[in-house]
């Protein structure tokens, strides 16, 4: 495997508190210049307060990065991972410094997110212009994988899994966060609206691969986690209100896919296991939610693999990427006015 022109991986993730006390700070950061008063940012803390103030995604990177490590390791790969974050500790401008600091020059960079929008590939891209501002390094982004075989793979085995013994008459709900239309218009290019349209492509992917009586069930994209004001119009319907409209439809059974998450963050154990599954028990509906990619072994590989592939580009060759279904890859650079900043121009890395 050959992974020049790169001396390091930077894994790249949101952040989250490690702690009670870091719960409110890592609020601010996330909403920094949004002007949300201080009482509803304890609010959203509650959430994490359930989980003893924990977020459960820098364990899940850990999981990930040591798995990744594993990986290049078995591919007889010596190169090292980095992890930054753009909310909490580690903050991508301390991991920029010690990787410069341990001679690193070029490096590639993951994005813990596999559609393209303005939150989940754009704003990671700001953040790393303004944290690599002064350094000496030149930074390579991996592809989202929306459509790699190895970011669908897990989602197929975990649903078939899920629907070994379920009902008849039992629903897909697949999930994704929620985003301003606004900003799912503005993803991939003005007016392309790409994050809707990946997410749909990555639905019928997951549906293709289950076992053919499977592959007819009845199924939808839904979405969480919608925050802002009310009269901003946002991508529906929520997955609660698609919950009551099943039950209300005489639906029994649901299983629920989170598509959108590549791990069991926040968005996933709050808004997935805690509130859709109390809607769903208040409506008498069987409810089973699908694990994310998390340290899945086709996840970890595909990482490594978007990495080979990522060298070969920047070493003039002309790399197949590998992808299935009907859309094409993800660019390696971004497109102009790929996923716009709707607040107003900054520089953004690729």
């Amino acid at each position: 495997m050959d992974v020049r022109p790169f001396d390091a991986l930077l894994y790249v993730s949101f952040g989250g508190p490690e702690k009670p006390d870091d719960v409110v700070p890592f609020l601010e950061n996330v909403t920094v210049g949004k002007g949300i008063p201080r009482e509803r940012l304890e609010e959203v803390g509650e959430h994490y307060f359930l989980f003893g103030g924990r977020s459960p995604i820098n364990d899940l990177n850990r999981q990930v990065i040591a798995a990744l490590e594993g990986e290049l390791a078995s591919r007889d790969v010596d190169l090292p991972v980095y992890w930054g974050n753009r909310n909490w500790d580690p903050y991508l401008r301390d991991a920029l410094e010690q990787m410069v600091a341990d001679g690193v020059r070029h490096a590639a960079y993951f994005l813990t997110s596999a559609y393209s929008s303005y939150s989940g590939c754009r704003q990671y891209r700001e953040n790393l212009a303004d944290a690599t501002e002064g350094l000496d390094i030149e930074l390579s982004r991996l592809r989202l994988p929306f459509n790699h075989p190895g970011f669908v793979a897990p989602f197929v085995e975990h649903t078939r899994a899920a629907l070994g013994d379920a009902p008849d008459d039992t629903h897909l709900v697949f999930v994704t966060h929620s985003i301003p239309d606004a900003m799912n218009d503005a993803s991939g290019g003005p007016g392309v609206g790409a994050y809707r349209d990946q997410h749909l492509e990555t639905a019928r992917l997951v549906m293709a691969g289950l076992e053919p009586q499977h592959q007819g069930l009845p199924w939808e994209l839904v979405y969480c986690s919608r925050s802002g004001s009310p009269r901003t119009p946002w991508l529906e319907p929520d997955v609660n209100d698609h919950l009551e409209k099943l039950a209300a439809d005489g639906v029994t059974s649901v299983v629920v896919v989170p598509i959108g998450f590549v791990s069991d963050h926040m968005e996933v154990v709050y808004d997935l296991d805690t509130e859709a599954k109390a809607t769903a028990e208040e409506l008498g509906l069987r409810f089973v939610r699908v694990p994310t990619p998390g340290s899945h072994p086709a996840f970890v590989a595909m990482i490594t693999d978007l990495l080979q592939e990522r060298a070969a580009a920047d070493r003039g060759e002309d790399p197949t990427p590998a992808t299935i279904g009907t859309c094409g890859a993800n660019p390696w650079v971004c497109v102009p006015n790929c996923c716009a900043n709707l607040r107003g121009d900054r520089p953004a890395h690729a």
